[in-house]
């Protein structure tokens, strides 16, 4: 008889055990990805002629306008060209002239007219060119923006056609890319919302930008080895604390109706897969697979595996095995949920 009631005590848990069940009502999922961070506008400036550098009017991290002069390329012979051009065109218009005069008297043929008419459009043509030329020692901001780093340029430095002079970065708005897979794509894109989606950006301090940002276009392909397609987020930036390069993570709120929620401490763990222990009306135990959506604070969301009138063990799982029998208390989900935020906060 001793024997036998060893037996017994083996399948049946001591103590009470407390459980509860899912509970379904909507929430927001906050889904987060790393993201780039770069100028609405970032631009290479080059020297667009050959000279020496005469003059640098801006530093590295100066904010300036457009149009505004950064760099002057010594003009001397660009300078002495235009004004041999402005020679050779009033010389071109008085020749002009002067057969233009004779070929309405028929002292000279039209042809000679038009001929010298076509010396004095090509003058005009030449001193154009020079006149650009000599524009082009002067390195103006193309538009409002911040002037990068100097790439080795320095005051009397021999500058090549083309070579790099520094960069410039308009920052009033930016662009904030980041990888989204195609499940989440594909309901993104599927969904009957037209609306601009609305998100956040955290930055490398771990705190919020204050300014919200909207999802404004997709790329046109997918990246073949990871399977993302990279979407682009547009924020203001109107303290300019935001700069070219810098990292974050966007953060996307999720509106999800009536989703199960259970504590994560309700669930553990076999090969990858998320299980919970379920509890009949006689207090046996037996584990089930779910599959989590997303999670929250110490909540996971549960997409499958799970009944709103599923009883589940909150507590003690270590202690019980498949097809034991234990004493429970059901604990109110509600109740079970406001205790985890509070432990949360």
């Amino acid at each position: 008889m001793s024997s036998c009631g060893a037996s017994h005590t083996t399948h049946e848990e001591a103590g009470t055990f407390k459980v509860s069940q899912p509970i379904q009502q909507d929430t927001v999922l906050i889904k987060e990805y790393v993201s780039q961070i770069r100028a609405i506008q970032h631009i290479e400036l080059r020297a667009l002629e050959k000279g020496y550098l005469q003059k640098i009017f801006v530093d590295e991290g100066q904010h300036v306008k457009k149009g505004q002069l950064l760099f002057q390329i010594q003009p001397t012979i660009y300078q002495a060209e235009f004004q041999k051009a402005q020679s050779e065109v009033e010389f071109a218009r008085v020749e002009y002239e002067n057969i233009k005069a004779l070929a309405d008297k028929d002292i000279v043929s039209q042809n000679e007219a038009a001929l010298a008419k076509a010396q004095l459009e090509k003058a005009k043509a030449e001193l154009a060119l020079a006149q650009a030329h000599l524009t082009f020692t002067e390195v103006r901001a193309p538009f409002d923006g911040i002037v990068g780093k100097f790439e080795e340029v320095r005051l009397g430095s021999l500058l090549d056609e083309g070579e790099l002079l520094t960069t410039l970065s308009d920052n009033s708005k930016m662009w904030v890319y980041f990888n989204v897979p195609e499940s989440e794509y594909l309901d993104y894109a599927m969904s009957s919302n037209d609306s601009l989606e609305v998100v956040k950006l955290r930055l490398a301090n771990n705190r919020l930008f204050s300014e919200s940002g909207v999802i404004e276009t997709i790329e046109s392909d997918f990246n073949n080895t990871t399977g993302n397609i990279a979407f682009r987020a547009t924020f203001s930036n109107p303290n300019g604390l935001l700069r070219h390069g810098q990292t974050g993570n966007i953060l996307w709120p999720k509106p999800l109706e009536g989703v199960t929620m259970i504590p994560q401490k309700a669930t553990f763990e076999v090969l990858d897969k998320k299980f919970v222990y379920l509890v009949d009306k006689e207090g046996t135990i037996q584990s089930r697979e779910v599959k989590v959506e997303g999670e929250l604070n110490h909540i996971y969301l549960i997409s499958s595996g799970l009944k709103s009138t599923d009883t589940f063990l909150l507590e003690g799982l270590r202690k019980v095995e498949n097809g034991k029998k234990i004493h429970f208390e059901l604990i109110n989900p509600t109740e079970v949920l406001e205790g985890l935020h509070l432990h949360a906060e």
